[in-house]
Order: structure tokens, then C-alpha cells, then sequence
């Protein structure tokens, strides 16, 4: 059952092929045995999932079951749960239990989902290998010898999902939390056009940019969890009103059958380095795009090479904003000072890890009166000038392609300095200073045997078509992304 896609296990819940309750205590056992090696989940729910799968059997046995009911899913540890710890990675939350459920978890209980758990990620979502994670890094399934990154910040998810320790999961992506993890770990991640999903009882790192997305292993699935996660909610100001993702079966063929497509590729990425893997890779898929019908043209984004420095001047001004909430007066760690302000410093030293106080710094500094204008204000010109670009580059295609990243899955002991770090977001930043839909998919093997990813993407709310030519993607490819193959079972 682990090797179940979602679609497939839906029709053998619904044929009464298998049990809900078989299908949780498959993914449960399997938590029980590689849940401390992966240190994927941060809070484990077998209880919850027992009575979510036993409530799931019996709305199947009297004919009322609901679109996902009994597929055990992750829930990355940023999104709210009532009555269930919510950490966002930090010592600062670490015994937060929420008395409200974030939108996008409360879709997933309306949807009939198993909650296996809440899922670990780089600390408030800041990082690219979840290293910054207050309780630890979560590991790859693949070569798990190597001790591998499994990526960030929705690192804990991705590691579930290509492990088997879950059928799908949600991310979040504020920089490429979620389609950079994919590409190195070979599942599909998807970040929606911003307003698709609502963000409401997401723990906020950057609110213009964090979009919550799902995680699955082919296309479809996460078609099929976008479906679910997408439309608009009341409750958040920036959902957008029109939101909407509508699922009816399999994805349908975007290209073939004389079916036209025009795919860009952007042109300032070519001279970027890439691993020799990944070059290949790329080439190949898109020569495979061509014979299927595709016409392949240059695109050009002037200032896409620009968007890393705006992304970090912008993402740590909105975190520094965001995170002063966080001051032990109302919830979360308090550790009591000789007065009011001295409460302040040292919860908040003993409470953020190093990465965050580093953002924080960063953002105070450049919201600053001598430095907002010359830094903040520069960096939200040169987001306008790359949405602005993108919006040139789909009139004259239909679809961008590029790599996810630029080489497989590094290891967790990697001595990386902050800006190497950071570096590696180049492929993912800017559609998220765009607001674009972008889906990472696998895309191939690499000469060590680990996967890497390519990424689609698309003009805002043209979600669906983006989704269609990364299905072919993945049929092209054939990745084999099954767990037992993975771990090598």
C-alpha cells in the first residue's frame, strides 16, 4: 500500500479494496520505523489518525464518503492546528497548541484526510535545508547513508512523502520552500499563483510572498490536493477573489494530437552554472517537448538575475515585521528580564535560532529611515520590473521552463556559508516576487542516482495549464519515485 498513489488509493478505498484504517496503519508502521532516522515529523498524531481513518471507513461502508477521505497526509508544522502543538520549527513556539485551525488544514479535515502528523522544516520557514530547524534536521530517503538534505524549508514534508511516512503533504514557498525540496527528493511541488490558497493560520514569514502549497509524488495528486487547498477565503486579506482550482479526474493532455504549445526558455539563465547532470537533463526534456509538438523559443527577463538580492532585502523586512509579535507577553516562550524590555531581549535571544535574528537584522536594518528608500525601496522596484517582465515574456509564449535547481541533494554537513545558502534559491525567487504559478517536477536521474527537477510555470491563475505540461514532463522522464525503490526496500 505504500507504493499507493493517491488516485490509486482512492479507487481501492472506494471499490473496498482496502480499509481506510489499513492504509493509516501501513503509513503509521512505517513511521514507526523510519520516523526518528528521517526526523521527518515534529509531532506525531497516531491517535488523531486512527479516528480519522476509522471516521473515513465508515462514511465509505454507507456511501457518503468525501473527495480524499482516508488518504494519510503531512501537515507541515507551520500551518495551525487546534489542539495539536504547532512549533513552526522554534523554541519559541515549542509548546504552542493552537484553539483555531489554520484554512488550508481545515480544507484537509473537510476533505476526509488522515493527519499523520505535523511535518519539520527550517525554523519559521527560513533556510534551504531545514538545518535550521529547532529540532533538527529532517533527512532524504535517498541514499540515506549519505545523510542528505532533503531541502527548505519544506524539507520535513518532502522527506515523508518520497519515504513513504505519508501519501502527500502541504508546503509553504516563499523562495522555493517547496519546489526546491521536490526537485532534490523527485516529487512534484507546486507553488499556486499568490491569493489561490489562503494563508490564514499559516505562521507568517514573509505575508507578500508565502504561499502555501501540496506535495505529492506524481502530477495528478497534487492536482488533485490544489483542488482541495484552493479558493477564497474572507478571512485573508490577500486571497484572491477569483480563486479557484477545479479538479474533474485525471489532468488531460496538454500537448500531441496537433495540440500547439509555445514554451519559453528564459535567456538569462543560460550562462548560469548548473551540474553537468542538470544541463543534461534540461536539454533533453526539452528536445522531448519539441518532438511532441512544442515550438521552443528565447525569452528574455531582464532583471531575473537581480531578484535574489531583492528577494533577501524583501522576505527578512517582511520577517522582521511579522516576527515582533514574538515577545513572551502573549504567547509562545517567555523568559522574565529585571523589566518589560529586558523580557523582550531575552525571550527573543533564547527563542530564535541564528538564521532568524540573522533576517531579523537584516530587515530591521533595511526598513530603517537611512536605509528604507535606498535598499527596501530599490528591491520593490526591481520585483516590479521582473513581474512587469514576465508578463512581456507570456505574450509571446504560453509556458517558462528552467531548471528547479542546479544540482541534486547536497549533504546536511555541507559547510555553506549563509550567502551559498542563499544562493541557491536563483532558480526560484523571482516567481515568487512575481505572485506566477511554478511546479517542480522530476525530470531525471543524475549519473550519482538522485533525482533533479525541472520547473513549469505559468501566467497568474493559469495553474491548470502549468500542471498539464509538467504531467508530460514526468511521463517523459518516468522517474521511478516509488518509496520502497527509494529506500531501497
Amino acid at each position: 500500500m505504500i507504493n499507493l498513489t493517491i488516485l490509486e488509493a482512492l479507487k481501492k478505498l472506494k471499490s473496498r479494496e482496502i480499509s481506510a484504517t489499513e492504509l493509516t496503519r501501513a503509513h503509521l508502521n512505517r513511521i514507526e520505523k523510519y520516523g526518528d532516522e528521517l526526523n521527518c515529523y515534529i509531532t506525531r498524531t497516531p491517535e488523531r489518525a486512527l479516528a480519522d481513518a476509522a471516521a473515513a471507513d465508515e462514511r465509505y461502508a454507507n456511501g457518503t464518503n468525501k473527495v480524499l477521505d482516508g488518504i494519510p497526509i503531512a501537515m507541515k508544522d507551520l500551518f495551525a492546528t487546534r489542539g495539536i502543538r504547532t512549533t513552526a520549527a522554534s523554541r519559541m513556539l515549542e509548546n504552542f497548541v493552537p484553539e483555531y485551525e489554520s484554512t488550508i488544514s481545515q480544507k484537509y479535515i473537510d476533505a476526509g484526510t488522515v493527519l499523520l502528523g505535523k511535518a519539520n522544516l527550517d525554523e519559521f520557514a527560513m533556510g534551504t535545508f531545514s538545518k535550521t530547524s529547532f529540532f533538527g534536521a529532517p533527512v532524504s530517503p535517498w541514499q540515506r547513508e549519505r545523510k542528505l538534505t532533503a531541502g527548505g524549508s519544506s524539507g520535513g514534508t518532502t522527506s515523508a512523502v518520497a519515504g513513504g511516512l505519508a501519501m502527500g503533504g502541504t508546503g509553504t514557498d516563499t523562495g522555493g520552500s517547496i519546489r526546491f525540496p521536490c526537485s532534490i527528493t523527485g516529487l512534484v511541488g507546486v507553488k499556486p499563483t499568490y491569493g489561490l490558497c489562503s494563508r490564514w493560520g499559516c505562521v507568517a514569514f514573509a505575508s507578500s510572498l508565502d504561499t502555501p502549497g501540496p506535495i505529492a509524488r506524481t502530477v495528478d495528486d497534487a492536482a488533485l490536493l490544489l483542488s482541495i487547498m484552493a479558493g477564497h477565503d474572507d478571512k485573508d486579506s490577500t486571497s484572491a477573489p477569483n480563486a479557484r482550482f477545479e479538479m474533474d479526474g485525471e489532468l488531460k493532455p496538454i500537448l500531441g494530437d496537433g495540440k500547439k504549445l509555445k514554451i519559453g526558455i528564459i535567456k538569462e539563465f543560460q550562462n548560469v552554472e548548473i551540474s553537468a547532470d542538470m544541463k543534461n537533463i534540461f536539454e533533453k526534456r526539452i528536445a522531448d517537448l519539441k518532438s511532441m509538438g512544442a515550438e521552443v523559443i528565447e525569452v528574455s527577463i531582464p532583471n531575473i538575475l537581480d531578484a535574489l538580492a531583492a528577494y533577501y532585502i524583501i522576505a527578512p523586512a517582511e520577517a522582521s515585521s511579522n516576527l515582533a509579535r514574538y515577545d513572551g507577553m502573549r504567547y509562545g516562550l517567555r523568559v522574565e528580564g529585571s523589566d518589560v524590555y529586558d523580557t523582550y531581549k531575552k525571550t527573543r535571544a533564547a527563542g530564535f535560532g541564528e538564521e532568524v535574528k540573522r533576517r531579523m537584522l537584516i530587515g530591521t536594518a533595511v526598513l530603517s529611515s537611512e536605509s528604507y528608500e535606498v535598499y527596501f525601496m530599490q528591491a520593490a522596484r526591481v520585483r516590479r520590473l521582473i513581474a512587469d517582465a514576465f508578463n512581456r515574456a507570456f505574450e509571446q509564449c504560453d509556458l517558462i521552463v528552467c531548471p528547479a535547481g542546479a544540482s541534486t541533494a547536497m549533504p546536511l554537513d555541507s559547510d555553506l556559508s549563509p550567502l551559498e545558502y542563499y544562493a541557491l534559491d536563483l532558480f526560484t525567487v523571482a516567481m515568487n516576487l512575481a505572485g506566477i504559478p511554478a511546479v517542480s517536477v522530476p525530470a531525471g536521474l543524475a549519473r550519482n542516482g538522485l533525482p533533479l527537477g525541472l520547473q513549469v510555470m505559468g501566467r497568474r491563475f493559469d495553474d491548470m495549464r502549468v500542471l498539464q505540461l509538467a504531467k508530460h514532463i514526468q511521463q517523459i522522464s518516468n522517474v521511478d519515485n516509488r518509496p520502497t525503490v527509494i529506500m531501497g526496500e
